[in-house]
């Protein structure tokens, strides 16, 4: 492809934006595979040379004498040895012991001998392949070792670049999206004094550690913090004077509490907890503090960008679409197809660890394909916000082992062993719910009918199938390295863009609804997500940073620490676990959440006599129900925000009674909830 066109069709937004977080994210799978490629090149080294590890780097010829003169030496250290005992009256006199002094003698030069042989032995081994193989390996080690030190500031300008995006499209996380006028100037008027806080408080937290006597690590990250939120800030203040041309504002205004609904929902946790902060403890630095706490998992959140840019690009693919296309000949009735949807999706959920990312990722392939194959409105909304939800407790779910790691009480066997039966108790709900509330009858086509449709549909899928198997065998036999919680973020953007080449090379298939010229080209595939996920790792990476910072006011406040250790009864237990762990759910991102009540509510459950095995089965429950219960909803909130608010507008004008006007809530709601119900209830009676 020509490289001047390529230049000259790049906006200027995504010059500062998509192309910097496209190269960021690619640096992050280059260092995570450089770390799977090295430790396989020390193995493969340990192979071919034995001892490798002494070749890494030349052994200089030691400066001492193999062959000294023994009897010389003996002689000089004796005449030290008299003139020492001439010093009278100063240290009491001993007999010098020629033979220990030998003894000594013998051994150094025997220990030279050894090192000047080592050096020549390893002088010999060095070849010109292995001179290649350790330039080889020991620069990939580099790479790796630069990475993993410069993962934090990856990380923050990942978060800033893609929240100055979200802010200029007005693309973040708020209950309602901006409209009108009105709706762009209260929202940015309220944004441009949350990030002024953040700044405030940031500009204190550098002045803090500076005026410390501590070592001050990573000083970089105190500078971009800072600028960071200097850039958002200063992006709110040039759009409250310029309406941006590229959003399409009503003419008809909205009530001005409607507007207030389209402030982020990370500007109303900035206000709560500068306030906190500020006027409570007197502690200016803090904000900045517990939102810096986002940088000490680095890799985890960086990760979360990774799932976020897979789901775009697969979102370009035929994947999705072939897929559901398997079911077609089964000629499934719509809540039956949403069941298999849902059980499908646990599988990459499992993967990325929170129903947030997957909705993000796959939200609009599934509501789409849903809507496709003939599913309500409302129905496909229930399902895409339910995306994720039972798939969080599956193996190898990263929230799962953070819990493990972080309460010796458990281990990952045994909360896996149990998330399985929780799974299969979500699923079996959800589907009783989706039965009850059907339409019409729920309907299959009979297998004499379908299974030869069935077989046709799945040839498509082979090439798809073959370059996965193709890749990950690749990763197992070359790396020795299999796809679990840990490889993954690393290993999925490669298969998918492996199907990405596939499609565009070899299939000629056109992903966009765009006609432009080079629409069928891999270059403009990968732009065009890289852009999209820009603007949802944006919205989502702040909502995470202000999560933390929200956790630790509400540490800090001693809420939770003023709740009673025991309780005079199990169910008073469970129903106040219940309550708190929902109420967290509703408020807090899962990572943060699962670090504050393993320091605090856990401990509550386990006084109790809570399993903490049963304990976080309802922890891990009662997240999703939170998740997906109003006034803030963030599965529903993230759903619209991937399937468009024209489509969740259209759904409320559907439905004839109170259950199908609002069934994208109602349904979700009773399935998490009766699953919460069962999950505590259950243990207790059969346990």
């Amino acid at each position: 492809m020509n490289i001047k066109s390529v230049i000259k069709r790049r906006s200027c937004h995504e010059w500062l934006s998509s192309l910097p977080v496209f190269f960021l994210l690619i640096s992050v799978i280059i260092a995570g595979n450089s770390e799977q490629i090295h430790a396989r090149l020390l193995n493969v080294g340990e192979v071919i040379w034995h001892d490798y590890f002494t070749l890494r780097a030349d052994i200089a010829i030691p400066d001492c004498n193999p062959d000294p003169d023994i009897e010389t030496m003996l002689q000089k250290l004796e005449a030290e040895a008299d003139s020492f005992d001439e010093m009278e009256g100063l240290f009491e006199a001993s007999p010098f012991d020629r033979k220990t002094a030998l003894l000594s003698l013998q051994s150094a030069r025997q220990l030279c001998i050894n090192k000047h042989q080592l050096a020549l032995q390893n002088q010999a081994r060095i070849t010109p392949s292995a001179i290649i193989f350790r330039t080889l390996e020991t620069s990939v080690a580099k790479i790796n070792l630069f990475a993993f030190e410069k993962q934090r500031m990856i990380l923050i300008l990942t978060i800033f670049i893609c929240a100055v995006t979200s802010t200029f499209k007005q693309k973040h996380i708020a209950f309602r999206p901006v409209i009108t006028l009105k709706d762009h100037s209260i929202s940015t008027t309220a944004q441009l004094l949350g990030n002024a806080l953040m700044l405030f408080s940031a500009w204190f937290y550098r002045q803090t550690i500076y005026q410390s006597a501590s070592v001050i690590d990573h000083p970089e990250i105190y500078i971009l913090l800072i600028f960071g939120f200097a850039t958002l800030t200063a992006v709110n203040f040039f759009q409250i004077f310029k309406l941006l041309t590229s959003l399409d504002f009503h003419k008809k205004e909205d009530s001005t509490l409607q507007s207030v609904l389209t402030i982020p929902l990370y500007t109303f946790m900035a206000y709560f907890v500068c306030l906190y902060f500020f006027l409570i403890e007197g502690h200016w630095a803090g904000p900045a503090i517990f939102f810096s706490l986002l940088f000490d998992q680095a890799g985890l959140f960086l990760n979360i960008g990774l799932y976020i840019w897979v789901g775009m690009l697969l979102k370009r693919t035929q994947l999705g679409d072939l897929v559901f296309k398997v079911f077609i000949p089964w000629r499934m009735s719509p809540e039956l197809l949403a069941f298999i949807a849902i059980v499908v999706m646990a599988v990459p959920t499992a993967y990325t660890g929170a129903s947030g990312i997957i909705i993000i990722a796959m939200g609009a392939i599934v509501y789409e394909e849903l809507r496709r194959a003939g599913a309500r409105r409302q129905l496909a909304l229930a399902a895409t916000a339910m995306t994720g939800s039972a798939g969080v407790v599956l193996r190898p779910c990263l929230l799962v082992v953070l819990i493990a790691t972080l309460n010796k009480e458990v281990v990952t066997d045994q909360l896996f062993s149990w998330g399985l039966k929780v799974f299969m108790t979500t699923s079996i709900v959800f589907f009783a719910f989706a039965w009850a509330s059907k339409r019409g009858k729920m309907h299959i086509a009979p297998i004499k009918e379908a299974y030869k449709p069935f077989l046709l549909a799945l040839v498509p899928l082979l090439p798809y199938v073959g370059i996965v198997l193709f890749i990950y065998f690749s990763y197992f036999l070359l790396l020795n390295v299999t796809m679990d919680e840990f490889s993954a973020p690393v290993i999925l953007p490669v298969i998918v863009l492996g199907l990405i080449i596939y499609e565009k090379v070899f299939v000629r298939m056109v992903q966009v609804a765009s006609l432009e010229k080079d629409g069928h080209k891999f270059e403009y595939t990968v732009r065009m997500a890289s852009s999209e996920s820009s603007v949802h790792i944006g919205a989502l990476l702040m909502l995470m940073g202000l999560s933390f910072a929200l956790g630790g006011v509400i540490e800090r406040s001693g809420l939770l620490h003023n709740i009673p250790d025991t309780f005079s009864s199990i169910w008073i237990t469970l129903g106040f676990l219940i309550a708190v762990l929902v109420g967290i759910g509703m408020i807090m991102d899962p990572f943060g959440a699962v670090v504050l009540v393993s320091g605090t509510i856990a401990q509550i459950a386990y006084n109790n006599g809570i399993n903490p095995i049963h304990f976080w089965m309802i922890t891990l429950v009662a997240f999703e129900l939170g998740y997906l219960t109003p006034p803030v909803a963030l599965n529903h909130l993230l759903t619209r925000q991937m399937v468009g608010h024209k489509e969740t507008d259209e759904a409320a004008l559907e439905g004839d009674n109170f259950w199908y006007r609002h069934e994208k809530i109602l349904l979700p709601l009773v399935t998490m909830g009766t699953t919460l119900l069962l999950v505590t209830v259950a243990p207790v009676f059969f346990g």
